[in-house]
């Protein structure tokens, strides 16, 4: 079995992990438009790729999966999942499993007004949220939280502690928006691209919600998280949080996400749940997932072989495994 990642970036870890799950019967290759990408080194073949938005990216990749018989694709960054889900059934037609989500679950995930919207109209509960400044500022205490409504890791996070930090932060990001990539889904509506929220105060948890292939809720995984780098989980814990498990059982049930969905949630200081975010994809927590005895890229090897998984043998954490991210330099030739 060949697998691709695209858009594989610095994930070293899941080309490592993925390698291990093949036991040598298959290649992991990856592909990248920058010819930077540290992944590149541990994977066993490589590639750069034209850029997500360009017109011949689908192209590029079915005459690549074709060439090196890639059975399976698997995507690593948000703006690169709806791409290759509207093109799913292309992939299909060419015997390539696409392992990702269906539009209408990235659309939630990745628009984070529908994230909000999906959220409360399911009894989940969630910091109030508004796309308009007068709005927010009418309804909400300060401090507020602003960051874009099309976004994901720690670009454009500002907090507001008054009105005319509010004003400003709001005009600064609308301008970092479309400096970046972000700009390219927000111009769904450049109008309402910004996000003003309530501000959660308590301790901060991320769950790995676990489906098979074909949407079926499998396990949630729970981490404390102990500390954060660049938006990133860079210590956590896993504990045994049984309100938290079943509210991941009952996220999966509602939306059907495909494989991993990253999630995050805050305890505050009164008890209350609070879900923030949810990433249809596997996110910077599931290394501390992994190292407690999880072991999610073995079991979607077993699914595309048709072969039963065991929850407990696979999908089940110990309790209590704490991780610390290290940091690396790699010489790229």
């Amino acid at each position: 079995m060949n697998i691709l990642f695209t858009s594989v970036g610095r994930r070293t870890y899941l080309v490592n992990y993925f390698k291990e799950a093949l036991n040598g019967e298959g290649k992991i290759f990856v592909a990248n438009s920058d010819v930077n990408s540290p992944a590149f080194l541990a994977a066993d073949e490589c590639v750069v790729s034209p850029l997500i938005y360009d017109d011949n990216y689908i192209s590029f990749l079915l005459e690549y999966c074709d060439k090196n018989k890639i059975n399976a694709i698997i995507s690593l960054f948000d703006i690169d999942l709806p791409i290759l889900s509207k093109n799913k059934k292309l992939f299909e037609d060419n015997g390539i499993n696409v392992i990702v989500s269906d539009k209408n679950v990235l659309n939630i995930c990745n628009d984070k007004y529908s994230t909000y919207k999906f959220l409360k109209e399911n009894g989940f509960n969630t910091p109030k949220t508004y796309l308009d400044v007068e709005e927010a500022k009418k309804y909400l205490k300060y401090p507020v939280i602003l960051k874009p409504r099309w976004g994901m890791g720690s670009i454009g996070i500002y907090k507001a502690d008054n009105n005319e930090e509010l004003e400003v932060f709001y005009k600064k990001l609308s301008r970092e928006i479309f400096n970046t990539y972000l700009k390219y889904e927000s111009s769904v509506d450049i109008e309402q691209s910004i996000l003003i929220q309530e501000m959660i105060i308590g301790q901060e948890y991320g769950l790995d919600i676990i489906n098979d292939l074909h949407g079926n809720y499998q396990n949630t995984i729970v981490k404390k998280k102990i500390a954060m780098r660049s938006g990133e989980t860079d210590c956590a814990q896993t504990v045994d949080n049984v309100g938290l498990k079943n509210i991941g059982m009952n996220i999966s049930r509602k939306i059907k996400h495909i494989a991993n969905l990253d999630c995050d949630a805050f305890i505050d200081e009164n008890g209350d749940v609070y879900i923030l975010e949810m990433n249809a994809r596997f996110g910077g927590g599931y290394p501390f997932s992994h190292l407690a005895g999880v072991n999610l890229p073995k079991a979607i090897v077993k699914w595309l072989n048709k072969e039963e998984v065991s929850v407990d043998d696979l999908l089940t954490a110990t309790s209590g495994v704490r991780g610390q991210k290290d940091i690396q330099i790699v010489r790229i030739s």
